[in-house]
């Protein structure tokens, strides 16, 4: 018999199982995929040579991770490599705006409210540790340990996106800047909580970067397997589980799986209060991605953007406010919001000598089958005059192939549902440990629990820690 069974080799299956045999538990991962990663995956999706990454890219929150920030990944292969500049945000006066390390440096750049950037981001900065302890997770004691701190950021981040700038931000530059942050929530700005996003990731690349992993995601994900196995933990690819009945005899199953797919493969043994809470969970808006093999470095107008390992297209505060209300509203934008990751930039295994990849995406109505290639590359071309002749190959993912690709993203949802006020701390339904299920051995590690979606494995962590206050004591 095993103590735990986690099911899914994402990285917070992942994670979860690692939790676990770090406190010497015998562990099984099962992976549906013949290849695991979830959403953190590399592969040659364009041409030969071209290692693009599936899903995520740049990674803010796993390199500041509290939980994988304590494990030894570097020994199994994780390198993080840093671009100069974290981030850029061209405008169509051919300038960009840059996220850089130092708080006073990115102020520098947004004019009169330099003095605004820097009064909103030093007090959180310097106490970013706590912040990830007390937010990036469950609704717990941590919240307590430095009151006025938590409570003052839970005000900040509480805020919709719209209320915050236009009541700290005067001109349209740090706007812009915090409206391309905010919009990784994928949540219109008019909605309580859209800030948090904004915040979260500015702080976070002040203060530890938005690296890549040397290699490709895959990296992580193969850092994790190694360590796990190191202690002895097993993972099956191949093995898709329909139903928990099936599972070898296990003390604990942990499920890195959404809510549909847990009622799908548990509903039987759950109570009918608790399926019924689950089929409440709200699925947000999916993603349009493309990958391309360019031909060299992408033409940007603005030459700061080959500093930077992200670039968020959108042009002014307004047009990316449109754009993320109106995928809520059910139509995809004309002039979407765009991110772009350029990861051969800075690391050059992944794209043959001379050339590149490049990675994009753009939010979308949840399953969406609409076609956003055109779109998207006349964003770029918008800021990058001349980039379509330097496009060798294109690999397209529409949102209902994203959740073909990887069934936790039902609808294109990259996040496992949205993420707010309503399913923060009380994903995926109302519950003290929001990680057990009513049946005692069975638990959620998924994106579909706190603190949600991004490579930090904080929900498999957190929902390991759950098992073994319980059933694995």
């Amino acid at each position: 018999m095993y103590d735990a069974i986690i099911i899914g080799a994402g990285p917070n299956g992942l994670s979860a199982a690692v939790a676990l045999a770090q406190a010497g538990r015998s562990v099984l991962v099962l992976e549906a995929s013949s290849t695991i990663g979830g959403g953190a995956r590399t592969q040659e999706l364009t041409l030969p040579g071209f290692y693009h990454d599936v899903c995520s890219a740049v990674h803010p929150l796993g390199i500041s991770s509290p939980f994988l920030r304590t494990l030894p990944l570097e020994q199994y292969g994780l390198e993080w490599i840093q671009p100069e500049v974290a981030l850029a945000h061209p405008l169509d006066d051919g300038s960009a705006l840059l996220l850089r390390r130092s708080v006073a440096e990115t102020a520098r750049e947004l004019g009169i409210d330099a003095r605004a950037y820097e009064c909103l981001m030093n007090p959180f900065q310097r106490h970013w540790d706590e912040i990830t302890r007390a937010f990036l997770g469950p609704f717990r004691k941590e919240l307590f340990f430095h009151p006025f701190l938590s409570a003052s950021f839970g005000l900040e981040a509480l805020r919709s996106t719209r209320n915050l700038v236009e009541h700290t931000f005067q001109g349209e530059r740090a706007r812009v800047l915090f409206a391309g942050l905010s919009a990784h929530s994928i949540l219109p700005f008019e909605r309580m909580m859209s800030a948090a996003a904004g915040l979260m990731l500015a702080l976070a690349g002040h203060t530890y970067g938005w690296p890549v992993p040397r290699g490709g995601a895959q990296a992580i994900t193969n850092a994790l397997a190694a360590y796990l196995h190191a202690m002895g933990g097993e993972i099956q690819t191949g093995v898709s589980v329909q139903n928990i009945d099936e599972l070898p005899p296990a003390r604990a199953i942990l499920c890195d799986v959404t809510p549909r797919q847990l009622v799908s493969i548990a509903g039987h043994r759950l109570p009918e209060h608790y399926t019924k809470s689950l089929a409440r969970y709200r699925y947000g808006p999916g993603v349009f991605k493309v990958d391309y093999a360019l031909d060299g470095p992408a033409p940007w107008q603005a030459q700061e953007c080959l500093r930077a390992g992200t670039v968020h297209l959108g042009g002014s505060y307004e047009e990316i406010a449109r754009s993320e209300r109106m995928i809520w509203a059910g139509g995809p934008s004309e002039r979407p919001y765009v991110l772009v990751a350029q990861q051969s930039l800075l690391d050059p295994t992944r794209a043959p000598q001379g050339k590149q990849t490049f990675w994009a995406y753009c939010h979308v109505p949840h399953g969406s089958p609409v076609d956003m290639t055109e779109r998207i590359e006349a964003q770029i071309e918008r800021f990058a005059p001349g980039f379509r002749e330097r496009v060798l190959a294109r690999s397209v993912l529409s949102a209902q192939d994203m959740e073909r690709y990887n069934p936790n993203y039902i609808g294109g949802d990259i996040n496992s549902g949205v993420l707010d006020i309503g399913q923060l701390f009380t994903r995926p339904v109302w519950r003290l440990d929001p990680y057990t299920t009513p049946l005692k051995k069975l638990f959620v590690c998924s994106a579909s629990t706190p603190p949600g979606g991004g490579v930090h494995g904080l929900c498999g962590y957190y929902a390991a820690q759950a098992a073994l206050r319980t059933v694995l004591a």
